[in-house]
């Protein structure tokens, strides 16, 4: 099943990057879909596809395809509940705290020249004009 799960989420993450380009979430990695989605498919797929109860509830199946019914699907997607939540709170906490000290963005200058030859000490595209 691991193979399945993994194809599915390799589908899910392609089709997240695509969604988020269209509706102009600034993601140039990825890194929403890949940990946000493709991490909340990894905590539903135990409800589907659970082929033993490992929290020791006395159930002999516990996922969906393998006779378990919905309550194993509902305790992971009330999972994902609670990790968009903690995940959004702690977030807020910690961007807060960070734009009222440092601030969470650069200058409007160093965003035109961009910061990969500052930063990082090398051009991050050869089409770059700063790569020489």
């Amino acid at each position: 099943m691991s193979i399945v799960i993994g194809a599915i989420g390799g589908i899910i993450v392609v089709v997240a990057v695509q969604f988020f380009d269209k509706i102009k979430i600034d993601d140039p990695v990825g890194a929403i879909s890949v940990h946000g989605v493709c991490g909340m498919w990894g905590v539903l797929s135990i409800g589907i596809f659970a082929r033993y109860d490992d929290a020791f509830l006395g159930r002999e199946d516990a996922g969906l395809l393998y006779g378990g019914g919905l309550e194993q699907l509902g305790v992971q997607a009330l999972m994902v509940i609670i990790i968009i939540a903690w995940v959004g709170i702690a977030s807020l906490i910690v961007f807060s705290a960070l734009k009222a000290t440092i601030g969470l963005r650069v200058s409007e200058e160093e965003e035109a020249e961009g910061l990969d030859v500052p930063e990082h000490g090398m051009a991050g595209y050869t089409n770059d004009p700063s790569y020489a």
